[in-house]
């Protein structure tokens, strides 16, 4: 078993966003997945983007906005929605709405996200 306390749990920034790396290379041992909860202020954007290796399923939380899709398609995710990329799906994110939109996200093989991130302060 793994028990993993708050001081190991690492913030990641970007303009905007937080990742919270609740599970994930740096503190566990699982060779399964990496847990993020990922929290996007009113108008930022997660680039669309693909993981090569990894599926991603995202569990939109609270708030809503638009998952930036391949081809330049949008579509609406709100909170209570999940989503599911198969490994080297284009995903992305844009918070069109006025409240922070939070979703869970859970990457099978796990991935360290410190290479998309600043470590937070």
């Amino acid at each position: 078993m793994e028990f993993i306390t708050a001081d190991r749990i690492r913030a990641l920034s970007n303009p905007g966003v937080t990742s919270l790396q609740l599970l994930s290379p740096h503190n566990s041992s699982s060779s399964r997945l990496t847990i993020t909860r990922v929290t996007l202020q009113p108008g930022a954007v997660q680039p669309p983007h693909a993981h090569k290796a990894s599926e991603q399923v995202w569990v939109a939380v609270s708030g809503s906005g638009d998952l930036l899709l391949a081809g330049g398609e949008r579509r609406r995710f709100s909170a209570g929605e999940v989503a599911r990329f198969a490994d080297g799906d284009i995903h992305g994110f844009e918070n069109t709405g006025n409240d922070a939109f939070v979703y869970m996200s859970v990457t099978s093989p796990p991935i360290d996200f410190g290479y998309a991130y600043r470590e937070a302060r």
